[in-house]
This record gives structure tokens, C-alpha cells and sequence, in this order.
């Protein structure tokens, strides 16, 4: 599997059932709520009393996360955060995906040799598997696009499909996360992978009424991305907070874009944290490209949307050839013909990656209220294979999809807050590696 396609590379789902390149997921309404591949120990840190944490997570129908509870994630080219799971906890790596809604684990007994952290069901005492009598079990359009059948027990199983061609697939279940004897969760509705071409679970954090955010009743999270760094052995560390953010009064905000229950379009992802993207900054070049291009048409083509899960930065084929255009007549000759990247990136280097970047020079995406994401010149190429460098971002069309989605490549150093009560995403810049830990 390409590094870059990972969760919603693990990236954005294919159209589940039958919504044909329609990325993943349902609709849900968030005012009823409240990502490689590296193994990673992750430091819990509870700023709030047990009791605020359990009335959060625990039932808790008040409009505000009552609590703050901040995780670590290690980042390469996913947000891999360990969360233990199960009763007694089984610490499982997962990855940090806004841009889907089912979260998914590995799930294998230990015996004979499992795969790498795996979740093993027996050892866990408040492991239950759904029934195909369950509700859930009962695809329901657009609420919810998961694709299940009842195996020949009679439980619920499920396939998730993605863009890439990966796959996870097993039974849903109900298990808890369990931070401590009186931090947990309530019992969620999880997928219990028994097949998948990854080793690593999912942690589903879109606006669907299945994600870890919805069933847990949180409010908001936010996530800090900090810089790679290609050196062996040296894997970056992010925050990640549940609730509250210390940092927030930094932040600024921009209205998220929303779409009512009932509206269906055959290239809509609903559920996605979506924005509307204004125009793209290159060096001091204002591109020729219509707000029109990032925003959703008729059928849903054009919606931009916010994904941990990508690593790459995707544009459609309108904006995409506006940027290649623009890089060409920057670089020159140097960039690498007949060179295409995971079938999808063609803006690739031999030679220096600084030296190319600062021909380039500075990336900007320009939101609403003059809020703007900078990529410097010098993060703007990724290493995909010893002495070549791609421009992080890729041709959408290519993938099949109709959506722009900036990854976390297009993330580092950036503080963002998905505020679900308000609607809203904050951003701020941050040194995101020299956080308190």
C-alpha cells in the first residue's frame, strides 16, 4: 500500500453501499454530540478530577465537555495514538482519522502468534459482539453507510472499504475504553477487524453518529501536528486533547460547512469537517482559481474538507493543474518527467528538496475572516523513496474522488479545534514538537 494513501488514505472512504465515489459516512446532526504506522507508547494525563471525566464520558447529555483529558500521538506519516482498550485495558495503536467515522481495532486471540497489538476478546470482560437483531445492523441511508450482513452465528458483520483498496472487515462490537479502574468510557460500538490489509486500528473522529467523538458525547478535540523528521529511529510527538484546550485563546476561527440530514449527492462526504477554502498563495502568486472550484457543486464535487487521515494534500483536477502550472514555471526543468508518485503525485524532484523549495517558495491556503494556512518553503517536498521528493499534494481525479482534502501533511505546526457544538474549526500556529509533554 502507498505511504501516502494511508486512512482516508486510511484516507476518505469509497462511497460505502452503493454511493459510488462518494467518500465514506452518514449524516448526523452534532448538536447531539456532546492517523506510518509506527508503534508508540503514549503518556495519559489527567487534568481533571475522575469524577468530571466519568460524568463526560459516561452518559453525560450537557452540551459542554465538563472535563480536559490530553494524549500524546506519535507522527510519521499517520497520527498513531495507543489507547487502552477492554477491561483490563489492552493498549491498541490507532490511527487519528477526522476523515472517518467508524473507529476499528485488531482483534485476535493470543494464541497462536497474533498479529502486531492485537486485541484479544477473551481476555476482556466487557466484550460483547452484536447481534444481526441489533439496530445497527440495519444499514440505514443516509444516516449511515455502513455496509453489514449476518455471518453464521447470527452476529453482525461488517466491510470497510477504502479509496486506496485497503479493507478492514469483522464483527461490530460493543467494547469500553478503559484509561484507569474509574476512567472509562461506556461501552461503544466498535469494529473488531478479524481481516485488514493494515496492522493498525482506525480511531474515527468524524461527525457520525458512530465515531469515538459522537458516541463519548465530546464536544470538542483538538490536535497539534508537529514536523517530520526523516531521521531513523526519531518519530515526532503530538498532542492531542479531549475537551478543553489550554491553548485556545489563540485561536482563530472559521465556520465549518454543514449540510442538512436529508441532502444527498452522489460526491458529498455529510459527515467530513468541512471549509470553505477561498484561493491558494504560491510564493506571491494569487492563483487563477474560482472559490467555486473548492467548494461543492450540484452532486457534491468540490467540498474541502479537513482530514488527519490523508497524508497527502489532494486538490481536484481544476486547482491541481493551476498549482502544477505555477511549479512549473518556478522550477523549471527540474521537475522529474514521467515520474508519478502513487499513481496520484507528479510534482516530484530529484536533487535538493530545500534548494526546490525555495524556487517555489511559500504555499498558502486562504480561508474566510482572513484565516490562512502557510506551508514555509522548506516543508513544502516529502521523501517517498531515497533521493526523491514529491510536492505534497496530489491530483484527486486520479483517485477517483471529486473532493479537496488537506492532509496532515498540509497540518504541521498547526494547532486545529474542531469546535462540534459551534460549528466551527480553530487554528493557531504552534512549535507543535516543543509542546509540554
Amino acid at each position: 500500500m502507498p505511504p501516502s494513501l494511508f486512512s482516508t488514505m486510511f484516507l476518505f472512504l469509497l462511497s460505502l453501499v452503493d454511493l459510488s465515489m462518494q467518500q465514506k459516512h452518514t449524516t448526523t446532526d452534532p448538536n447531539s454530540l456532546s492517523l506510518s504506522f509506527t508503534l508508540t507508547s503514549v503518556r495519559l494525563s489527567k487534568n481533571t478530577t475522575s469524577k468530571m471525566f466519568d460524568n463526560s464520558l459516561i452518559g453525560n447529555n450537557r452540551r459542554v465537555s465538563p472535563y480536559n483529558y490530553k494524549l500524546s500521538f506519535k507522527y510519521s506519516m499517520a497520527l498513531i495514538v495507543n489507547l487502552p482498550i477492554g477491561t483490563p485495558p489492552q493498549v491498541q495503536p490507532m490511527v487519528l482519522d477526522t476523515g472517518s467515522q467508524l473507529s476499528w481495532i485488531q482483534c485476535h486471540k493470543k494464541a497462536p502468534a497474533p498479529p502486531t497489538a492485537s486485541f484479544d476478546p477473551s481476555l476482556s470482560s466487557t466484550f460483547s459482539i452484536l447481534p444481526c437483531t441489533h439496530p445497527v445492523c440495519k444499514p440505514r441511508i443516509p444516516d449511515f453507510t455502513l455496509p453489514t450482513s449476518c455471518d453464521q452465528n447470527r452476529l453482525c458483520h461488517y466491510s470497510y472499504f477504502y479509496a486506496d483498496g485497503t479493507y478492514a472487515e469483522g464483527n461490530l462490537v460493543r467494547e469500553k475504553f478503559t484509561f484507569s479502574p474509574s476512567l472509562f468510557t461506556p461501552p461503544l460500538i466498535l469494529g473488531c477487524a478479524t481481516q485488514s490489509t493494515d496492522p493498525r486500528g482506525i480511531l474515527g473522529m468524524n461527525r457520525g453518529r458512530l465515531s469515538f467523538a459522537s458516541q463519548s458525547k465530546i464536544t470538542k478535540f483538538s490536535y497539534c501536528v508537529p514536523t517530520r523528521d526523516t531521521r531513523p529511529g526519531l518519530i515526532p510527538t503530538g498532542s492531542f486533547y479531549l475537551g478543553n484546550n489550554p491553548n485556545s485563546n489563540r485561536f482563530r476561527y472559521i465556520d465549518m460547512v454543514t449540510f442538512p440530514q436529508t441532502q444527498r449527492m452522489p460526491n458529498l462526504d455529510p459527515l467530513a469537517y468541512t471549509v470553505a477554502l477561498q484561493g491558494i498563495r504560491i510564493g506571491l502568486t494569487k492563483l487563477n482559481i474560482s472559490p467555486a472550484v473548492f467548494r461543492a457543486d450540484a452532486g457534491g464535487s468540490g467540498q474541502t474538507l479537513l482530514d488527519s487521515g490523508s497524508e497527502f494534500t489532494y486538490l481536484v483536477g481544476q486547482a491541481y493543474d493551476k498549482v502544477r502550472a505555477e511549479v512549473v514555471r518556478a522550477v523549471g526543468t527540474r521537475i522529474k518527467n514521467d515520474y508519478v508518485y502513487a499513481g496520484v503525485a507528479d510534482m516530484c524532484f530529484d536533487g535538493n528538496a530545500l534548494e526546490i523549495g525555495r524556487l517555489i517558495g511559500n504555499m498558502v491556503f486562504e480561508f474566510q475572516k482572513g484565516v490562512e494556512i502557510v506551508i514555509p518553503n522548506e516543508r513544502l517536498l516529502a521523501r517517498v523513496q531515497p533521493g526523491v521528493h514529491c510536492l505534497g499534494i496530489a491530483n484527486s481525479d486520479k483517485l477517483g474522488a471529486a473532493s479537496n482534502i488537506i492532509g496532515n501533511i498540509h497540518q504541521q505546526n498547526l494547532w486545529l479545534e474542531f469546535d462540534l457544538i459551534n460549528r466551527r474549526l480553530g487554528l493557531a500556529a504552534a512549535d507543535c514538537s516543543r509542546l509540554p509533554k
